[in-house]
């Protein structure tokens, strides 16, 4: 089994480029690592003034958006 093209799209905007047999587990932990990190940076400019706190609601789902990969089961990010 081989990763679906739109995984590999979407891993590829995260700069991931993975072999045929990476497994699943560890692209999700990298994926999610690399969400929690920029949350984790959205938060601390909110907090320092570098984002204002009306256009923060709107910046978090802008983020979601491009993690979409997160919400799709891993045992759809392989076809047959």
């Amino acid at each position: 089994m081989s990763f679906s093209p739109h995984v590999l799209d979407a891993l590829a905007t995260h700069g991931l480029r993975p072999r045929p047999d990476t497994p699943i587990d560890v692209l999700r932990a990298q994926v999610n690592d690399l969400y929690r990190y920029e949350i984790r940076q959205m938060r601390q400019r909110l907090l320092a003034g570098g984002i204002a706190k009306r256009d923060y609601a709107d910046a978090v789902r802008a983020l979601r958006l491009r993690y979409l990969l997160l919400s799709v089961p891993k045992d759809q990010w392989r076809v047959r």
